[in-house]
């Protein structure tokens, strides 16, 4: 019955909600992905300058990177290319362009309509931008219920069982032995709270994805020779145009959504939870960042998983197997043994970030649905651990398929609110391209010039002090900037 629920959800109404929409938003926003693209490089450098006791703008974007960059990138991968062939990338790279307008709007959105709660610390996501947005508290709670139970708790599971059973096949280390060793680790983590989670993304995010990258070039260079072959491959694979895959249109459509969605979070209302900790002068500025994850995620990452297998030779139609499987033995075929080995030590590196990441999600939510009851709190944290090492040690294809209609259900909500509230998302990217078609390098955001809207005054104060225009930009810049 899962199974035939989750085919109809991922494999029709997620399609429309995801492409459809995002296809809209970044109709409406004038390609804003594209626009900003490179601006967000100087949104880096300045968030480097942040010295007000909350998170930067890049810490923000390496804690939802740690959570983006996951299980999904590595086995969701290979499930797509196994199901769907190669044309399942390039609907992976169709549902990642529109999925950063999509990912825009919501980060922009969590930032607007960001809380500070009793610590001092930053609070947000779609149910706080549901409630004080569409003033619909209901369904604010719906929508952090459903996070917990898709993040914080049945994700991890899938997680912490990819990992596991990854160190298995490279390793032969025993299942319960290494689910343990991770729940303790992960332990240790939580007690620190936001903070420790994101110093330790710090640290991770970059090594693992530099390192994840300097293999795949190395495999590129070894393969070179194929590259543009198998570009053309998955192009002409995904519209049906190659014999060898032309009977897996349908599949690499559905597939390559499906995995695309679970691998960059677009759309589902995750990474706005952790877009609004960080401490920024106008909300469109992390949306711009948020949204260059996306295109991190799926056009670099997954991107390096699919030339992995598709470049090796080991990758044929019809292939049987689980994704894990495929991405090592890939690998194991182009520079030997240690690739098993490899695959498995990234994945363990990257399920250890992405758990980190879900935790906090779960717990944000939690306090949104019971405030800061220290009992709820510690009791959350405790069966998040159990559910880790269970997950571990257990056979979670129940699990999965009920996770999949969760996050569609995410998605259906949370895009739900995003077209309701982008009338406000376009009011403040219009407020965020004026001032720097004014000639104001960091814009800074006036809750004062948007009295109608339901914002907390200590997170975006009145009349703050604005910064002078570097320079009187010239009439015709201004009206590039606007069109």
């Amino acid at each position: 019955m899962l199974e035939v629920i989750n085919d109809f959800l991922s494999g029709k109404v997620l399609i429309v909600l995801i492409v459809g929409l995002g296809g809209y938003f970044t109709i409406r926003s004038r390609f804003v992905q594209l626009r900003h693209f490179f601006h967000m490089f100087s949104v880096f450098r300045d968030s480097l300058k942040n010295s007000s006791g909350q998170l930067s703008s890049f810490q923000a974007l390496m804690l939802s990177l740690a959570g983006r960059v996951g299980a999904g990138n590595i086995a969701g991968v290979g499930i797509a290319v196994t199901l769907g062939g190669p044309g399942a990338v390039f609907w992976m790279w169709v549902t990642a362009l529109v999925g950063m307008s999509s990912s825009f709007i919501e980060c922009s959105l969590g930032q607007l309509y960001k809380r500070t709660d009793a610590e001092g610390t930053f609070r947000g996501g779609p149910a706080y931008y549901i409630q004080h947005g569409l003033h619909k508290r209901w369904l604010g709670m719906v929508m952090a219920f459903l996070l917990l139970v898709t993040f914080g708790f049945a994700f991890n599971g899938l997680q912490a069982h990819a990992v596991t059973h990854s160190l298995n096949n490279a390793f032969g280390l025993d299942t319960t032995y290494t689910g343990l060793a991770l729940a303790a680790l992960l332990g240790l983590v939580f007690i620190g709270g936001i903070k420790r989670i994101a110093s330790i993304a710090d640290l991770l995010v970059p090594v693992k994805t530099l390192v994840y990258i300097a293999v795949t070039l190395y495999v590129i260079v070894l393969q070179f020779d194929h590259v543009p072959a198998m570009l053309a491959t998955i192009v002409k694979s995904a519209f049906g145009l190659d014999p060898a895959f032309g009977g897996l249109v349908g599949s690499a459509i559905i597939m390559g959504v499906k995995r695309g969605v679970f691998a960059n979070e677009a759309g589902l209302g995750s990474a706005p939870n952790v877009a609004a900790v960080a401490s920024v002068e106008h909300p469109i500025a992390q949306g711009v960042v948020q949204a260059f994850s996306v295109f991190l995620d799926t056009f670099v990452i997954c991107t390096c998983t699919a030339l992995l297998i598709l470049l090796s030779g080991f990758y044929t139609p019809g292939f049987e197997g689980d994704g894990i499987a495929l991405t090592q033995n890939s690998l194991a075929a182009v520079v030997g043994e240690w690739g098993r080995m490899f695959i498995s030590v990234a994945l363990a590196l990257f399920v250890f970030t992405s758990i980190m990441y879900n935790y906090y999600l779960g717990e944000s939510n939690l306090r949104f649905l019971v405030g800061n009851n220290r009992k709820v709190l510690m009791g959350y944290r405790a069966l998040v651990l159990v559910l880790i090492f269970w997950g571990s040690i257990e056979n979670l294809s129940t699990v999965f398929a009920f996770a999949d209609i969760t996050m569609t259900m995410l998605a259906f909500v949370n895009l739900f609110a995003l077209a309701f509230l982008f009338k406000i998302a376009m009011r403040i990217l219009n407020d965020y391209d004026n001032q720097r078609a004014a000639g104001i390098k960091t814009p800074v955001f006036d809750s004062s010039q948007f009295p109608d809207l339901d914002l907390d005054r200590n997170a975006w104060p009145a009349n703050p002090v604005k910064p002078e225009p570097a320079a009187k930009a010239p009439a015709e810049s201004i009206a590039l900037a606007q069109r």
